[in-house]
């Protein structure tokens, strides 16, 4: 007579060894599925053999899972490759005038004069432009009448409210505008300056002005070659 097989030798796969194969809360890779599949062979019951389709299936999963592996290998290859070369073109910006969302203009000695850029939504009855030095002090105050809606440039003699010209520096611009009713205007202020850096080390270009504005170059809006002295 044959002695029955005691299938407890081989006992099932358990949700532990499950684990340890996979790796918990883990995304399941080629080396935890294999892990999977040798443990599932070793431990099935010798009565009841795997089935040969369930087995198949489960080889195309393994196939179809190396496949995805390989994909998105090539994807990252890929990804990579596009951020270097975008990155060589920002690099390329440097040296050049740009113009970006911001509030910081630079007043490059006494007796200059600095553009002071905003684009207002709508019409406006009057607009306010307070300029502060570094210490946060209120330097100028420049009143700015009805204007379009659009951009609007506002020159600032460098000078403070007492006709004293101002230190070479940067400072910061605040504008309030309001509309024919009175009420206040959404507006986008602009900086401008000449690129003299860029840095990658937030994960996306980042550009420095030579006014002390540093900006991502997704808010660059206008840029143009480096204004030359005959």
């Amino acid at each position: 007579m044959v002695d029955a097989i005691n299938s407890s030798a081989s006992p099932p796969v358990s949700e532990g060894s499950l684990a340890k194969a996979t790796g918990a809360n883990k995304e399941m890779g080629q080396e935890a599925f294999l892990k999977l599949l040798v443990a599932q062979l070793k431990n099935q019951d010798p009565l009841k053999p795997q089935d040969n389709y369930e087995f198949v299936a489960q080889l195309a999963q393994f196939s179809s899972l190396e496949q995805t592996i390989g994909i998105n290998d090539r994807l990252d290859q890929l990804s990579l490759q596009n951020q270097g070369l975008q990155n060589s073109q920002v690099v390329s910006l440097v040296g050049k005038q740009a113009t970006v969302k911001g509030n910081i203009v630079s007043l490059n000695g006494q007796g200059s004069i600095v553009p002071v850029n905003y684009t207002v939504d709508g019409a406006s009855s009057e607009s306010t432009v307070v300029i502060r030095d570094a210490a946060g002090r209120s330097v100028r105050t420049l009143h700015v009448g009805a204007r379009a809606a659009g951009s609007v440039t506002v020159q600032w003699n460098g000078q403070n409210d007492n006709g004293i010209p101002q230190p070479a520096g940067p400072y910061q611009v605040l504008v309030t505008a309001k509309g024919p009713a009175g009420g206040p205007l959404t507006l986008t202020q602009k900086s401008s300056g000449l690129i003299q850096s860029v840095s990658f080390d937030q994960g996306f270009p980042v550009i420095q002005l030579d006014s002390g504005v540093t900006a991502p170059v997704g808010d660059l809006l206008q840029v143009s070659p480096a204004s030359t002295t005959p």
